[in-house]
């Protein structure tokens, strides 16, 4: 029986290739289309790789015209947000234009469904305690800015080609596949989690804590952690979506809850049974008390939950995947 095939750009990385496996378990053939410049080739384990960038149009036009895909999965973009400050026109290029080549060439070929990878970057230094898809946006930085232009990009290509597309504000994404067949791997790393669980493993001596004077309940940030599974299945479920409505509908994705710091290293620490050194640091440009954020609307109109999301699960699985032989090789 031939599988219906998915087009996952930016599928060598860490949220791309749980989607891949998402797409591969729900009956769907993924293929992976990235140039691997921060993806890497070992996580492409559930269809085939394509290697290319989002910004050659004519290498996508022979990926989609041999592939024919029913849909396309977006997730290839920089995401440094500290780079971004410092090189806007990287982003600005890959995250905008590059968005714009593959819609265009989507499009040219017949291929209307599209699931994009935002971020809650776009929201800015908003500090409300429950961020919805109504808050103010405003973000602060060419990441946040790429990903916000390319939001109202694809707004327009809706209402002018007829288009359908599911837009997905991520929060903090965590954890690692059950299975521990992939999961997150960064260079520099630069996430909470898997920071924590590198010094517990030794490899780093000790974990900065940036800021112990937050207005939170022991000091430090509050942040809206959500497993990379959780993601996955919910871009399963926005594919869908976006293949059997017209339009467009924006959503948040995280587990509506929030963890500190402090709580994060403590849920390392019982977990792995090892302990996790701190030193403490000073607080962050640009970093606010707590971001949690309201997905109320992926539940009601998708029928998503976020199923896996609860701090132990998510650096249990973490750290599962850390203890594969090879892991920092």
């Amino acid at each position: 029986m031939t599988r219906s095939v998915v087009l996952v750009t930016g599928g060598a990385g860490y949220v791309g290739s749980h989607a891949c496996k998402a797409l591969a378990l729900s009956g769907y053939l993924p293929v992976t289309y990235d140039n691997l410049s921060t993806g890497w080739s070992d996580a492409v384990k559930f269809g085939p790789l394509e290697r290319g960038d989002i910004m050659d149009a004519w290498r996508l036009r022979d990926v989609i015209e041999r592939h024919n895909p029913v849909g396309v999965m977006h997730f290839a973009a920089h995401s440094n947000v500290g780079e971004a400050s410092e090189v806007p026109d990287k982003y600005w290029k890959n995250n905008l234009m590059g968005s714009l080549t593959l819609i265009e060439t989507m499009l040219s070929q017949g291929v209307g469904s599209l699931v994009f990878s935002s971020t809650c970057a776009v929201y800015g230094n908003n500090e409300s305690a429950i961020l919805t898809e109504e808050t103010p946006l405003g973000p602060l930085n060419a990441y946040g800015a790429s990903k916000l232009a390319t939001e109202q990009m694809i707004s327009n290509f809706v209402g002018s080609h007829g288009m359908s597309a599911s837009i997905f504000r991520y929060f903090n994404v965590a954890g690692a596949d059950p299975d521990a067949e992939i999961g997150e791997f960064h260079r520099p790393e630069t996430h909470l989690i898997p920071r924590v669980l590198d010094v517990a493993m030794g490899e780093r001596d000790t974990l900065t804590i940036n800021g112990s004077d937050y207005p939170t309940r022991d000091g430090t940030c509050v942040r809206d952690f959500v497993h990379a599974s959780d993601l996955a299945n919910a871009h399963i479920e926005g594919l869908e979506w976006a293949m059997d409505n017209p339009g467009h509908e924006v959503f948040n994705l995280g587990s509506g809850g929030g963890f500190t710091v402090r709580e994060v290293i403590d849920a390392a620490e019982q977990v792995t049974g090892r302990k996790v050194p701190t030193i403490g640091g000073p607080r962050r440009d640009g970093d606010v008390a707590t971001l949690v954020s309201g997905s109320t609307k992926a539940s009601a109109v998708l029928g998503w939950l976020p199923a896996n999301s609860t701090l132990e699960q998510m650096v249990r699985d973490a750290w599962r995947w850390h203890q594969r032989p090879g892991y920092n090789e």
